[in-house]
């Protein structure tokens, strides 16, 4: 995708890790004033953590479900035109004719719904002694990519375990993405282990910024969040990375930079087609 001219080709990008708590009115109104806060600041993309109105869980699940448009949605869309950003609202369990899914909705700077990502790989793992999880107990999974144009680049979005998919990445690679974002909760035994680890090979494999928004860490609740929201260059270099309490992480992403480094390196000419290809079975 060409750049529209050069004075686009640089812009802010704020991830907001945030405490989750179980009061979700209390969730939505700081998730706001955090968004507030980093248009202030002169983000013009502003990322929520996923399951950011809810505790994260099996059980909450349920409970907290919404419909899109609903309550929390609604809320999002009316701070994204208040302050002239595009907002990924991380994710919330959505119910959609008796299904529950974990989506992001996004919003343009204009209060408009781009795109509703639902989470295509559902969390389901078991590390003996450690952690066993399983999302699909009561999550359906998605069946989209989902991808959006700002003034900037084309953005991709995945949500947490779809981060370990690289095909997802390639096809968004492909799309013509140049951001990736993927609201993520990955917990003390993956998060130590992989998360990092991923966004790096995400962002190297298909050159393209990678950010993960992640809740903050509550050592209180029944999942521990990992934290360390990242962003992480097409290089592999970590640009910005929050620790574990609540935060703004705030980066300016340069897409000449990622120019220049496809031009260095330029893996997507030489792919072997006739050897391999990843491909889309959906538009």
């Amino acid at each position: 995708m060409r750049l529209p001219g050069r004075a686009m080709a640089t812009f802010r990008l704020a991830l907001i890790q945030l405490h989750v708590s179980p009061i979700k009115s209390d969730n939505l109104t700081r998730a706001c004033g955090l968004i507030r806060e980093a248009a202030k600041q002169g983000a013009k993309i502003v990322s929520l953590p996923e399951c950011f109105n809810s505790p994260y869980g099996t059980k909450y699940f349920p409970e907290y479900a919404e419909k899109i448009p609903g309550d929390s949605t609604q809320k999002l869309s009316e701070v994204a035109k208040e302050c002239s950003v595009f907002v990924i609202g991380g994710s919330i369990p959505e119910e959609d004719a008796g299904r529950l899914y974990n989506t992001c909705a996004v919003f343009g700077p204009d209060g408009t719904l781009l795109v509703k990502h639902r989470k295509l790989h559902l969390f389901d793992i078991d590390v003996p002694g450690k952690i066993t999880f399983q999302e699909s107990k009561t999550l359906s999974p998605g069946d989209s990519f989902s991808t959006f144009d700002t003034p900037y680049c084309r953005v991709g979005l995945g949500i947490c375990y779809d981060l370990r998919f690289a095909e997802l990445a390639q096809i968004y690679a492909q799309r013509g993405c140049q951001l990736l974002v993927y609201p993520g909760a990955f917990n003390l035994t993956t998060g130590p282990a992989h998360w990092e680890l991923l966004q790096r090979g995400r962002a190297v494999d298909n050159q393209v910024y990678v950010a993960t928004a992640s809740p903050a860490r509550d050592d209180k609740a029944s999942y521990v969040a990992w934290g360390h929201s990242t962003v992480v260059t097409p290089w592999g270099e970590v640009l910005a990375q929050a620790g574990t309490e609540e935060t703004i992480v705030y980066s300016d992403i340069d897409l000449k930079k990622l120019a220049e480094i496809r031009q260095q390196i330029p893996i997507f000419s030489q792919k072997r087609s006739d050897l391999y290809a990843v491909e889309a079975k959906k538009p």
